[in-house]
């Protein structure tokens, strides 16, 4: 039976928190999209990785709830709501509007909104949230193509999308432990941003939080879920995770991440490069890419990427409008995806969070088990793609060291 249900807004985000759920042994699945039929070999820790951070507020609300829907029936009591650490959004949503409809479904009357993740240099301090030692508004995130945060402060960030009241618990609450913010808790509005700059913060968090019908935030405040459950007697031995197998084949990276980090990492990697420009992409199509990835060994890794500066972006974005200008480059990778499967690769490195979701539907694939961590909150993860046992990893942009793309496949 499934302990505890999480949702996701997009696919590096879904293996971000499956990757630090299963630190613990516990077996968890992650399924790409709400699966169609009722659960079947259900896990301890189910992860549902949809693709709505940047969607119509309806149609993420739409899908969150089918989602929980799907984990309600797999047994699941306890949900939680998985968004970026860089809490990136728009005034609109879809953070707030989906964390109340699921308030509403579960029947939940206070949530908490905790994006910090301090292993990966995200903090929250009086309510600001910081990237390292940025704020959030001075950091890259404030040129992100799709969603620029030009606010650090969350309550700030969040009132405008939801209905109800929104407060803070700071961290001077948060350091006196679990029992103080449990009593902080309880004369706080239905939506509390909780302070965290250190691990201990996330420990206390999730155990003053761990019988909430709903938590939100980023991976890391639900990392200590599973000791806390195991402690409580509601995880058994049967929820042990199986060592997973790892493909060996040729492999492909595939890029479309424009963040700062993977900028460093493609610049890095020393292997085969083509670098895809959307303006070509909308005259030409994407077949010199796909001559040239057939050409290659694939034991070579050869990498196919998007990325570029934040100006190269921008004249791109005037040009072909922002949402065209994404979503040939996802088509794009989607069919050299494709297309390095049909030569043999077998082990796939994807870095982005659109390219991610992008990838893992053209190859078809429907559920991933999660293997080891490549970095913090960055796993391996295994699957089946048209027949084919394959190996994939899905990187959220600013995530890793600057060589992880070889890093990645050393690991295997």
């Amino acid at each position: 039976m499934t302990v505890l249900g999480c949702i996701a807004d997009d696919f590096t985000g879904a293996t971000d928190l499956a990757g630090l759920l299963a630190r613990s042994g516990v077996r968890v699945s992650l399924r790409i999209g709400v699966p169609d039929g009722p659960p079947e070999d259900a896990a301890a820790f189910e992860v549902i990785a949809l693709k709505i951070r940047t969607a119509p507020v309806e149609d993420a609300v739409s899908q969150a709830l089918a989602a929980l829907d799907w984990l309600r029936e797999a047994g699941a009591e306890r949900f939680f709501w998985k968004y970026c650490s860089t809490f990136d959004s728009t005034d609109k949503g879809n953070i707030g509007p989906v964390a109340e409809a699921l308030m509403d479904r579960v029947g939940a009357t206070q949530t908490v909104y905790c994006p910090a993740f301090p292993e990966n240099g995200r903090s929250i301090f009086m309510g600001n949230l910081f990237v390292g030692q940025q704020p959030l508004a001075e950091s890259p995130m404030k040129d992100h193509p799709l969603t620029p945060m030009r606010d650090s402060n969350l309550v700030r960030l969040l009132a405008p999308q939801v209905k109800q009241d929104v407060g803070l618990v700071d961290r001077l609450t948060v350091a006196r432990g679990a029992d103080a913010l449990r009593a902080a808790l309880a004369d706080a509005p239905p939506h509390v941003i909780v302070d965290a700059v250190a691990d201990e913060d996330l420990t206390t968090i999730a155990t003053a939080c761990r019988d909430f019908g709903l938590m939100t935030g980023g991976s890391a405040v639900a990392a200590p879920l599973p000791d806390l459950y195991r402690a409580a007697d509601l995880i058994g031995d049967e929820a042990e995770a199986p060592a997973p197998t790892a493909p060996d084949a040729g492999a492909v990276i595939l890029s479309g991440s424009c963040s700062a980090m993977t900028r460093k990492q493609v610049a890095a990697y020393d292997g085969p490069k083509f670098k895809l420009d959307p303006l070509t992409l909308d005259s030409d199509g994407p077949q010199a890419a796909l001559d040239w990835l057939v050409a290659q060994d694939l034991a070579d890794a050869p990498l196919i990427y998007a990325t570029a500066e934040p100006d190269e972006v921008r004249a791109a974005q005037d040009k072909l409008g922002t949402a065209q200008a994404g979503e040939i480059v996802e088509q794009a990778l989607a069919r050299c995806a494709r297309a390095a499967r049909e030569s043999g690769a077998r082990r796939f490195v994807v870095a982005g969070g659109e390219t991610s979701g992008a990838v893992t539907q053209a190859l078809g694939v429907a559920r991933l088990e999660i293997g080891p961590e490549i970095a913090p909150g960055v796993p391996w993860c295994f699957a089946t793609s048209d027949g084919h046992d394959i190996a994939i990893t899905l990187k959220s942009g600013n995530f890793g060291s600057e060589g992880f793309f070889s890093e990645a496949l050393e690991k295997l």
